[in-house]
Protein backbone atom coordinates (compact mmCIF):
# COMPACT_ATOMS: atom_id res chain seq x y z
CA UNK A 1 0.00 0.00 0.00
CA UNK A 2 2.82 2.37 0.91
CA UNK A 3 4.54 1.75 -2.43
CA UNK A 4 1.30 2.42 -4.32
CA UNK A 5 0.81 5.67 -2.42
CA UNK A 6 4.36 6.76 -3.16
CA UNK A 7 3.86 5.90 -6.85
CA UNK A 8 0.68 7.97 -6.97
CA UNK A 9 2.44 10.91 -5.35
CA UNK A 10 5.39 10.51 -7.71
CA UNK A 11 3.25 10.35 -10.84
CA UNK A 12 1.06 13.26 -9.63
CA UNK A 13 4.16 15.36 -8.98
CA UNK A 14 5.63 14.39 -12.35
CA UNK A 15 2.36 15.28 -14.10
CA UNK A 16 2.24 18.64 -12.34
CA UNK A 17 5.85 19.36 -13.29
CA UNK A 18 5.05 18.46 -16.90
CA UNK A 19 2.14 20.92 -16.93
CA UNK A 20 4.32 23.63 -15.40
CA UNK A 21 7.01 22.90 -17.98
CA UNK A 22 4.51 23.20 -20.82
CA UNK A 23 3.10 26.42 -19.40
CA UNK A 24 6.56 27.90 -19.01
CA UNK A 25 8.17 26.79 -22.24
CA UNK A 26 5.34 25.97 -24.64
CA UNK A 27 2.63 28.55 -23.97
CA UNK A 28 4.24 31.28 -26.06
CA UNK A 29 4.83 29.09 -29.15
CA UNK A 30 1.31 27.67 -28.83
CA UNK A 31 -0.20 31.14 -28.64
CA UNK A 32 1.81 32.33 -31.63
CA UNK A 33 0.69 29.31 -33.63
CA UNK A 34 -2.91 29.91 -32.60
CA UNK A 35 -2.73 33.55 -33.77
CA UNK A 36 -1.03 32.64 -37.04
CA UNK A 37 -3.56 29.92 -37.88
CA UNK A 38 -6.57 31.98 -36.82
CA UNK A 39 -5.63 35.44 -38.11
CA UNK A 40 -2.42 35.38 -40.11
CA UNK A 41 1.36 35.50 -39.86
CA UNK A 42 3.91 38.24 -40.48
CA UNK A 43 4.34 37.21 -44.10
CA UNK A 44 0.63 37.56 -44.75
CA UNK A 45 0.11 40.59 -42.48
CA UNK A 46 3.49 42.37 -42.05
CA UNK A 47 2.18 44.81 -39.43
CA UNK A 48 1.99 41.86 -37.01
CA UNK A 49 5.78 42.11 -36.76
CA UNK A 50 5.94 45.92 -36.96
CA UNK A 51 5.78 48.67 -34.34
CA UNK A 52 5.96 52.49 -34.51
CA UNK A 53 9.36 53.57 -35.75
CA UNK A 54 11.80 55.48 -33.57
CA UNK A 55 10.93 58.31 -31.21
CA UNK A 56 7.84 60.47 -31.15
CA UNK A 57 8.07 63.10 -33.90
CA UNK A 58 6.55 66.56 -33.63
CA UNK A 59 4.18 66.91 -36.56
CA UNK A 60 4.11 70.27 -38.32
CA UNK A 61 0.78 71.89 -39.16
CA UNK A 62 0.68 73.64 -42.54
CA UNK A 63 -1.34 76.82 -41.88
CA UNK A 64 -1.64 77.62 -45.57
CA UNK A 65 -2.99 74.16 -46.32
CA UNK A 66 -5.55 74.59 -43.53
CA UNK A 67 -7.19 77.42 -45.44
CA UNK A 68 -7.93 75.09 -48.37
CA UNK A 69 -9.77 72.48 -46.31
CA UNK A 70 -13.55 72.08 -46.07
CA UNK A 71 -15.20 71.87 -42.62
CA UNK A 72 -17.41 68.93 -41.64
CA UNK A 73 -19.42 68.51 -38.43
CA UNK A 74 -21.16 65.46 -36.96
CA UNK A 75 -22.87 64.73 -33.63
CA UNK A 76 -19.62 63.62 -31.95
CA UNK A 77 -16.75 64.98 -34.01
CA UNK A 78 -15.75 67.72 -36.42
CA UNK A 79 -12.81 68.04 -38.78
CA UNK A 80 -11.66 69.62 -42.01
CA UNK A 81 -10.81 67.65 -45.14
CA UNK A 82 -9.63 68.54 -48.64
CA UNK A 83 -12.00 68.74 -51.59
CA UNK A 84 -12.73 65.44 -53.31
CA UNK A 85 -13.38 63.22 -50.28
CA UNK A 86 -16.60 61.75 -48.94
CA UNK A 87 -16.54 62.11 -45.14
CA UNK A 88 -18.48 59.74 -42.88
CA UNK A 89 -18.85 59.47 -39.12
CA UNK A 90 -18.96 55.90 -37.90
CA UNK A 91 -18.95 53.88 -34.66
CA UNK A 92 -16.51 51.32 -33.30
CA UNK A 93 -19.19 48.61 -33.40
CA UNK A 94 -19.50 48.93 -37.19
CA UNK A 95 -16.98 47.59 -39.71
CA UNK A 96 -16.47 51.16 -40.84
CA UNK A 97 -13.39 50.49 -42.93
CA UNK A 98 -14.46 47.22 -44.57
CA UNK A 99 -16.70 48.45 -47.35
CA UNK A 100 -17.39 51.65 -49.21
CA UNK A 101 -20.87 51.67 -50.73
CA UNK A 102 -20.66 55.26 -51.91
CA UNK A 103 -20.13 56.11 -55.53
CA UNK A 104 -17.63 58.58 -56.89
CA UNK A 105 -13.86 58.77 -56.98
CA UNK A 106 -13.51 56.25 -54.16
CA UNK A 107 -11.61 58.69 -51.96
CA UNK A 108 -13.22 58.59 -48.54
CA UNK A 109 -12.55 59.41 -44.90
CA UNK A 110 -14.16 57.64 -41.96
CA UNK A 111 -14.01 59.35 -38.58
CA UNK A 112 -15.19 58.46 -35.10
CA UNK A 113 -14.78 59.68 -31.53
CA UNK A 114 -15.00 57.86 -28.20
CA UNK A 115 -14.84 59.33 -24.70
CA UNK A 116 -11.87 59.06 -22.27
CA UNK A 117 -11.70 55.59 -20.73
CA UNK A 118 -13.63 53.96 -23.56
CA UNK A 119 -11.32 50.97 -23.98
CA UNK A 120 -11.01 50.40 -20.25
CA UNK A 121 -14.81 50.27 -20.10
CA UNK A 122 -14.80 47.62 -22.85
CA UNK A 123 -12.06 45.56 -21.17
CA UNK A 124 -12.09 46.43 -17.42
CA UNK A 125 -9.88 43.45 -16.57
CA UNK A 126 -6.96 45.25 -18.23
CA UNK A 127 -6.75 47.74 -15.35
CA UNK A 128 -4.95 45.04 -13.34
CA UNK A 129 -2.15 45.11 -15.92
CA UNK A 130 -1.67 48.87 -15.89
CA UNK A 131 -3.92 49.73 -18.86
CA UNK A 132 -5.91 52.58 -17.34
CA UNK A 133 -6.70 54.93 -20.23
CA UNK A 134 -7.18 55.11 -23.99
CA UNK A 135 -3.56 56.05 -24.67
CA UNK A 136 -2.12 53.11 -22.72
CA UNK A 137 -4.45 50.74 -24.59
CA UNK A 138 -3.56 52.26 -27.95
CA UNK A 139 0.19 52.22 -27.28
CA UNK A 140 0.16 48.60 -26.18
CA UNK A 141 -1.93 47.62 -29.22
CA UNK A 142 0.30 49.38 -31.75
CA UNK A 143 3.48 47.90 -30.25
CA UNK A 144 2.11 44.33 -30.13
CA UNK A 145 4.02 41.78 -32.25
CA UNK A 146 3.50 38.10 -32.92
CA UNK A 147 7.19 37.33 -32.44
CA UNK A 148 7.10 38.87 -28.95
CA UNK A 149 4.10 36.94 -27.60
CA UNK A 150 4.93 35.45 -24.20
CA UNK A 151 1.53 35.22 -22.51
CA UNK A 152 -2.21 35.49 -23.08
CA UNK A 153 -2.19 39.27 -22.61
CA UNK A 154 0.39 39.65 -25.38
CA UNK A 155 -1.79 37.50 -27.63
CA UNK A 156 -4.84 39.61 -26.79
CA UNK A 157 -3.15 42.80 -27.98
CA UNK A 158 -1.92 41.18 -31.20
CA UNK A 159 -5.52 40.17 -31.89
CA UNK A 160 -6.62 43.74 -31.10
CA UNK A 161 -3.99 45.03 -33.51
CA UNK A 162 -5.36 42.82 -36.28
CA UNK A 163 -8.88 44.06 -35.60
CA UNK A 164 -7.92 47.66 -34.98
CA UNK A 165 -5.84 48.42 -38.06
CA UNK A 166 -8.05 48.53 -41.19
CA UNK A 167 -7.14 47.80 -44.78
CA UNK A 168 -4.00 49.73 -45.71
CA UNK A 169 -3.36 47.96 -48.98
CA UNK A 170 -0.36 45.79 -49.77
CA UNK A 171 1.71 46.06 -46.58
CA UNK A 172 5.22 45.38 -47.83
CA UNK A 173 5.99 49.12 -47.77
CA UNK A 174 3.67 50.11 -44.89
CA UNK A 175 5.00 52.29 -42.08
CA UNK A 176 3.99 52.82 -38.47
CA UNK A 177 4.93 56.10 -36.78
CA UNK A 178 4.07 58.09 -33.67
CA UNK A 179 3.62 61.88 -33.66
CA UNK A 180 2.75 64.75 -31.39
CA UNK A 181 0.44 67.14 -33.28
CA UNK A 182 -0.25 70.19 -31.12
CA UNK A 183 -2.00 68.70 -28.05
CA UNK A 184 -2.72 65.33 -29.68
CA UNK A 185 -0.81 62.05 -29.41
CA UNK A 186 -1.01 60.26 -32.74
CA UNK A 187 -0.23 56.80 -34.07
CA UNK A 188 -0.32 56.63 -37.88
CA UNK A 189 -0.14 53.47 -39.95
CA UNK A 190 0.17 54.43 -43.60
CA UNK A 191 0.95 53.02 -46.98
CA UNK A 192 1.63 54.83 -50.25
CA UNK A 193 0.77 52.48 -53.12
CA UNK A 194 0.11 52.48 -56.85
CA UNK A 195 -3.59 51.99 -56.12
CA UNK A 196 -3.68 55.00 -53.80
CA UNK A 197 -2.63 56.12 -50.34
CA UNK A 198 -3.97 54.72 -47.08
CA UNK A 199 -3.78 56.40 -43.67
CA UNK A 200 -4.97 54.83 -40.42
CA UNK A 201 -4.78 57.59 -37.80
CA UNK A 202 -5.34 56.88 -34.10
CA UNK A 203 -5.46 60.02 -32.00
CA UNK A 204 -5.66 60.80 -28.27
CA UNK A 205 -6.47 64.41 -27.34
CA UNK A 206 -5.41 66.29 -24.21
CA UNK A 207 -8.49 65.05 -22.33
CA UNK A 208 -7.86 61.41 -23.17
CA UNK A 209 -10.59 61.14 -25.81
CA UNK A 210 -9.99 58.85 -28.78
CA UNK A 211 -10.35 59.74 -32.47
CA UNK A 212 -10.05 57.30 -35.35
CA UNK A 213 -9.50 58.74 -38.81
CA UNK A 214 -9.17 56.33 -41.72
CA UNK A 215 -8.42 57.83 -45.11
CA UNK A 216 -8.54 55.94 -48.38
CA UNK A 217 -7.02 58.32 -50.91
CA UNK A 218 -7.55 56.69 -54.31
CA UNK A 219 -6.01 59.64 -56.17
CA UNK A 220 -2.88 59.71 -54.00
CA UNK A 221 -3.42 63.42 -53.41
CA UNK A 222 -2.40 63.37 -49.75
CA UNK A 223 1.01 62.97 -48.18
CA UNK A 224 1.90 62.53 -44.52
CA UNK A 225 2.25 66.29 -43.88
CA UNK A 226 -1.22 66.99 -45.26
CA UNK A 227 -2.72 64.24 -43.10
CA UNK A 228 -1.03 65.61 -39.98
CA UNK A 229 -2.59 68.98 -40.77
CA UNK A 230 -6.02 67.34 -41.12
CA UNK A 231 -5.49 65.62 -37.74
CA UNK A 232 -4.92 69.00 -36.12
CA UNK A 233 -8.54 69.92 -36.99
CA UNK A 234 -10.13 66.96 -35.16
CA UNK A 235 -12.40 68.16 -32.36
CA UNK A 236 -15.06 66.66 -30.13
CA UNK A 237 -18.49 68.18 -30.76
CA UNK A 238 -21.77 68.18 -28.84
CA UNK A 239 -24.25 68.48 -31.69
CA UNK A 240 -27.53 66.62 -31.05
CA UNK A 241 -28.07 63.76 -33.55
CA UNK A 242 -30.91 65.56 -35.36
CA UNK A 243 -28.73 68.62 -35.84
CA UNK A 244 -25.90 66.77 -37.56
CA UNK A 245 -25.08 68.22 -40.90
CA UNK A 246 -22.33 68.51 -43.38
CA UNK A 247 -21.06 72.08 -43.37
CA UNK A 248 -20.14 71.80 -46.99
CA UNK A 249 -21.59 69.51 -49.66
CA UNK A 250 -19.50 66.48 -50.62
CA UNK A 251 -17.19 67.51 -53.37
Amino acid sequence: MKDKTLKKIFFSAAFLLAILFLLKFSLAPALRTYIEIGIGNCRKIPIFCMAPEGKITTGQVDRNYLTRLLPYAFPKVSLSMPKGFSVVQEKVKKPYYKRNKRKGSGSIAYVLYEEPGFFVTLFPQLTRTGIKDNYAFLKRTMHARINQIENIQDAFFVIMKGIFIPDIGEQSAAKMQQFLVEDKKVFINYNLTKEGNYFDCNVIDSEGGFFKLYIKDKNASLGLNEVLTVISTLKKTTLPPDAAKLLDAEQ
